[in-house]
């Protein structure tokens, strides 16, 4: 199988189990790797035979910025099932980033990271 991946897509969500994530929001990252076949396309050079990866990051933001959720592990599934809705796409990895998230000791990121296919 072959991937393709989109690496941080940017979005502002209201997201998170405390009022202050819910009223103020925070920026999410998310990383993407589409599983399919490339091979239609590329010996056809025809974008109708792979993913748009355009428009399943605007569909991705769309996620994000939409209906807030409590945990981040519900939105990682709402963006998989979202990226499953493609035709071609058989398999998605999501990585959520939560760079702002409410913890109170020095940290980098949090991330939750999916796996999701077809099958």
């Amino acid at each position: 199988m072959d991937r393709v991946a989109l690496r941080g897509l940017k979005a502002r969500g209201h997201h998170g189990v405390f009022p202050e994530e819910r009223r103020e929001g925070q920026t999410f990252v998310v990383d993407l790797v589409l599983g399919l076949d490339t091979r239609p396309a590329a010996a056809d050079d025809d974008l109708t035979k792979t993913v748009h990866y355009g428009i399943v990051a605007e569909e991705v933001v769309a996620v994000v910025e939409g209906e807030p959720v409590d945990l981040i592990e519900t939105l990682a599934e709402r963006i998989a099932q979202a990226c499953l809705k493609h035709e071609r796409v058989e398999e998605v990895e999501v990585r959520v980033h939560k760079p702002e998230a409410p913890i109170t000791v020095p940290f980098d990121d949090v991330t939750v990271t999916i796996t999701r296919s077809r099958v």
